[in-house]
C-alpha cells in the first residue's frame, strides 16, 4: 500500500497474532516486582553485542531517528530533533498524526511500532516515544533490547514496576536515554539547585508542588462512558489499547483525553510531578521515600468512578529519610485547585501562582520556584555560585549523548527511572486510601498487599514487557 503519492511502503496496521513478546525477542514473563533479588536475576536484557549494538555515530554525523506517537506532544518532539535524519514514523491514528507525516515526507510510515522496529532495525539509531502513558514501557523496552537510544515522554512508564525494569534494562544495554521533562534543562532549574546547594535557605525540611490542571485538559473524576460509537477508519483501536485492558472505543479516551483514566494515564500527578520534582530530587538526592499518604476527591466518589478515573483533586504526602548530614524531608503534592498555605514571607498583595508551582521551606528561609522570598531577600542574596554545567537544550542533551557525549540530564538510569517510580507511588496511595510504608530496596510496600498489586497491573493477553 502506498502513502498518498509517496514511494513509501506502509504497513497495513491490521492486528497480528503475537507469538513473541512485544519486544520482538524471546518471551519474558512479567514477574512481580515483589520478587526482590530473584526478580532482578531472572530479568535479562539481550546484550547489545549480540544484536549488533547501536551504530557508532560520530558527532559530525547525523543520527537516524524514528518517532512513535507523533501527534500532539510527539509532533513537537520530532521538530526538536529534526536537525537529525527522521527516517521512520509510526502512529496508530493516521488522522491525528497526519500533519507530522506530511512534514517528513521522506520518512517511512508505519502503524505498528513492532513492525517498524523490526523492519527498520539496521536503519534506526534512536527512537522518540510520545504515545499515551500505558504504552511507554512496552515500546521503550523493545527499543532498548534492540540497542536503540531512547527518548520517552514523561512519566517514563505507567507503573512503578515498569519504571524499575526499564531502568535496569537501560543500565544493562548502556544506551543513551532521556525522559521528556524538558524543564530540567532550563536555566531556572540550575539556579534553583545552586541556591539549595549554596545553603540559601539552609537545610530543606518541606517541599510543596502543585498544579491547577484544568479538567478540560485532563478530564477526571467521571464515570466510564456506556455507549459504543464506531471506531474511526483512520484509527487502529487494538494497537492504541496495547497492553491495557480491553475497552470499547470511545472519544472520551483520545486523542488527548486518556490521561485521567487509570487504564491509560497517570492523572495530574503523573503529568506534572516529573516536571515539578526533578530539580529537588537532584539537589537533595532524595532517593526512595519511606512512607506515602494521600487524600483525594475520589475518597467520597462511587466505586465506578474511584476505580476507573483519577480524582479531580488530591493531596499526597511523601516522607523521605535523613541522608548523611541532610535531615528528613516531607514532600507534598497538591492538585485540583488545592494549594499549600500562603507563606507569610510573601509581600502584601502578592500571591502564589495558582497554575503550576513549587515552594521550598528550609530552616533559614523559603523559596518560591527558583527565587527567595520575599523579593528583597532575593535581591540581597543575588545569584548563587555557578557550579552546575549549563544545558545545550533538553533534546540536544540526548542527541549529544547518543553520539558518545555525557549522559543527558534526565537519563533513565541516573535520574528519570527513580523519579518516575516515586511519582507513580503517589497514585497508589490515592487508590488505596492507606498510609503506605515503602521498602525501596525490595520494591514493595510492607503493609498493604492491595497496594503491592497496583505496582504491577496485569497486561492484556498477548502483551508482555
Amino acid at each position: 500500500m502506498r502513502v498518498r503519492d509517496r514511494e513509501v511502503e506502509h504497513d497495513t496496521g491490521a492486528p497480528q497474532p503475537v507469538r513473541r513478546s512485544v519486544s520482538g525477542h524471546s518471551q519474558l514473563s512479567r514477574r512481580g516486582l515483589l520478587g526482590g533479588a530473584a526478580t532482578a536475576a531472572a530479568f535479562a536484557v539481550v546484550p547489545r553485542h549480540v544484536l549488533g549494538g547501536p551504530r557508532h555515530v560520530p558527532p559530525s554525523e547525523k543520527l537516524n531517528i524514528a518517532g512513535i506517537g507523533i501527534g500532539g506532544r510527539g509532533a513537537g518532539d520530532m521538530d526538536e530533533v529534526s536537525s537529525e535524519n527522521i527516517v521512520a514514523l509510526c502512529d496508530v491514528d493516521k488522522a491525528y498524526a497526519a500533519g507530522t507525516f506530511k512534514r517528513y515526507p521522506k520518512a517511512r510510515a508505519y502503524t505498528d511500532f513492532r513492525r517498524m522496529l523490526e523492519k527498520e532495525d539496521k536503519q534506526i539509531d534512536a527512537v522518540v516515544i510520545a504515545t499515551p502513558d500505558h504504552t511507554h514501557a512496552v515500546i521503550t523496552m523493545m527499543a532498548i533490547k534492540m540497542g536503540k537510544h531512547v527518548y520517552c515522554e514523561k512519566p517514563l512508564t505507567h507503573s512503578a514496576y515498569e519504571a524499575r525494569k526499564i531502568t535496569e534494562a537501560a543500565r544493562e544495554a548502556k544506551v543513551a536515554t532521556q525522559m521528556g521533562n524538558q524543564g530540567q534543562a532550563s536555566e531556572s532549574a540550575r539556579v534553583l539547585q545552586e541556591l539549595i546547594l549554596d545553603g540559601a535557605i539552609g537545610h530543606v525540611r518541606e517541599i510543596h508542588g502543585w498544579s491547577k490542571r484544568k479538567n478540560f485538559i485532563t478530564a477526571r473524576g467521571i464515570a466510564r462512558p456506556a455507549d459504543t460509537p464506531p471506531v474511526p477508519d483512520t484509527l487502529n483501536w487494538d494497537l492504541w489499547l496495547g497492553p491495557a485492558p480491553y475497552r470499547p472505543y470511545h472519544p472520551a479516551y483520545l486523542p488527548f483525553r486518556w490521561r485521567g483514566w487509570w487504564d491509560f494515564g497517570t492523572g495530574v500527578l503523573g503529568d506534572i510531578g516529573c516536571h515539578e520534582f526533578s530539580s529537588i530530587f537532584k539537589a537533595l538526592k532524595l532517593g526512595h521515600p519511606t512512607w506515602i499518604q494521600a487524600c483525594s476527591t475520589n475518597d467520597m466518589a462511587p466505586p465506578q468512578i474511584r476505580e476507573e478515573s483519577a480524582p479531580l483533586g488530591s493531596i499526597i504526602r511523601y516522607g523521605f529519610p535523613a541522608r548523611g548530614d541532610r535531615p528528613s524531608v516531607e514532600l507534598t503534592w497538591w492538585d485540583g485547585g488545592m494549594m499549600p498555605p500562603q507563606p507569610e514571607e510573601l509581600e502584601p498583595g502578592r500571591r502564589m501562582d495558582g497554575g503550576d508551582g513549587t515552594l521550598y521551606i528550609g530552616d533559614k528561609g523559603k523559596m518560591l520556584a527558583h527565587r527567595l522570598i520575599p523579593e528583597s531577600r532575593m535581591r540581597e542574596y543575588g545569584r548563587p555560585p555557578e557550579v552546575l554545567p549549563r544545558s545545550p537544550g533538553h533534546h540536544k542533551e540526548w542527541i549529544d549523548a547518543c553520539k558518545g557525549g555525557k549522559a543527558a540530564g534526565s537519563d533513565f538510569v541516573a535520574h528519570a527511572g527513580l523519579l518516575a517510580e516515586v511519582v507513580l507511588l503517589g497514585n497508589i496511595a490515592i487508590r488505596t486510601k492507606e498510609k503506605l510504608y515503602w521498602d525501596g530496596e525490595k520494591g514493595k510496600f510492607t503493609n498493604s498487599e492491595r497496594a503491592n498489586a497496583l505496582l504491577n497491573p496485569p497486561y492484556r493477553e498477548g502483551w508482555t514487557l
